[in-house]
């Protein structure tokens, strides 16, 4: 598997030739770009004077995510394998080279507020006068209609709003960390860009095509709210663990890491389970097993395997249970994931020559194509970094380009 990963990296990008305008903020639309630019779709940024504002959110609860140049490490996430150009598209001239972009271009993508789009021209129905066949994505945070249509949004107003917030089963209402459903909803419009780009190619339209982060956050809990309006059950699991099995429940080993298994049906593992961990005599006790030969009496199995899982370091157990084909897993935290065997040799995670961090480790693309490539190329642009590059593809001249910079229409 390792040796066929890396003959694709030398294979052409599924999504060559494809070119993405962008004018956006933040990560939930932007980061979908990122996510095309993966693919191998040129994407061109373009941003103000002033710049994402995504830019500079380096400190955020108190956690610091600057980078050297004092940027966010956020906004590499967002705008990694673009091309970045500054332009006011308030401007006569500034307008007339966005209207050109559009033009060449195949998918427009925007997160900003329906009034403002309105205001500024850069709605669907304006830009799809100048480009019939574009497709147009634009991301909100609630949707397209009812009264919060208008009303702009971020990662955790999504989650409270969605209900996410109690789904780890506890009484009060908590986050989950920093940019999970804002990321969740880049994959969700990549995910329709791509769908819209397929109907282009088979029916020759374009379509305006729209995701919010309320739709996703809803989209991701499918299985929540099917229980809850079918079944009129509360689906969120306790986060109390002395109320779950110990075949699926955590249990922190003797040098202060988790284990976690999960194993169903349970009459299948609790035999093998007793067996691994070293406690057999509890399958023929009738307090602790039942006849038909699942585990019972929940509390006290939980206090007599914390003892138990305290006798050996984490890994031991991993090694213990692999060995006997039982269904756990480490529970790791952020930092190991990083040197994890499993994500290097499957390219999950790999290392990138940033230009200010120099060698880090970053995520790789999470799908293995055999026929094509696909992961990060570059890195997020500095402001206006590609301004020259994109106007000389335009037809611009120097003289022109200087003419431009000095008017203030591009930095």
């Amino acid at each position: 598997m390792s040796n066929s990963i890396s003959v694709q990296q030398e294979l052409q990008r599924p999504l060559e030739g494809i070119r993405i305008v962008e004018y956006g903020l933040f990560h939930a639309g932007p980061g979908g770009n990122a996510i095309l630019g993966d693919l191998g779709a040129e994407i061109i940024k373009i941003e103000t004077s002033s710049g994402d504002p995504e830019r500079y959110w380096t400190n955020v609860a108190g956690s610091e995510f600057s980078l050297k140049n004092g940027e966010s490490i956020i906004f590499e996430a967002s705008n990694r394998n673009k091309k970045g150009i500054c332009l006011d598209i308030k401007k006569e001239k500034g307008r007339e080279i966005f209207n050109r972009l559009i033009k060449g271009a195949d998918v427009f993508l925007t997160n900003l507020r329906k009034s403002t789009k309105a205001r500024m021209g850069l709605d669907y129905g304006t830009l799809s006068q100048l480009n019939p066949k574009i497709i147009y994505a634009g991301v909100s945070g609630y949707g397209l209609e009812g009264p919060m249509n208008d009303l702009g949004a971020f990662d955790p107003l999504g989650q409270a709003r969605s209900g996410m917030m109690f789904v780890a089963g506890n009484s009060e209402p908590a986050m989950l960390h920093l940019g999970i459903l804002d990321q969740a909803t880049a994959i969700t419009v990549s995910h329709a860009i791509l769908t819209a780009l397929l109907v282009r190619e088979r029916r020759g339209i374009g379509q305006e095509v729209h995701v919010s982060l309320y739709s996703t956050a809803l989209w991701i809990q499918y299985i929540n709210l099917l229980i809850n309006s079918v079944l009129a059950l509360d689906p969120c699991i306790p986060a109390d663990r002395t109320r779950h099995s110990p075949l699926r429940n955590r249990f922190r080993c003797r040098d202060g890491k988790w284990i976690l298994g999960t194993h169903h049906p349970e009459e299948k593992y609790w035999a093998t389970f007793c067996k691994a961990t070293g406690r057999p005599d509890l399958l023929n006790d009738p307090r602790y097993t039942t006849e038909s030969g699942a585990p019972t009496n929940l509390v006290e199995l939980n206090e007599i395997f914390d003892k138990v899982f305290a006798t050996k370091s984490r890994d031991v157990w991993m090694e213990i249970f692999l060995s006997h084909g039982l269904l756990a897993c480490s529970v790791q935290k952020i930092q190991e994931v990083a040197d994890d065997p499993q994500a290097l040799v499957n390219k999950y995670v790999v290392p990138f020559d940033h230009p200010l961090q120099g060698r880090v480790k970053i995520p790789g693309y999470p799908v293995y194509f055999s026929a094509c490539a696909a992961g990060t190329v570059s890195a997020a642009p500095r402001l206006g970094e590609h301004t020259s590059v994109v106007l000389q593809a335009l037809g611009y001249s120097d003289q022109a380009i200087a003419e431009l910079k000095k008017e203030g229409v591009i930095r």
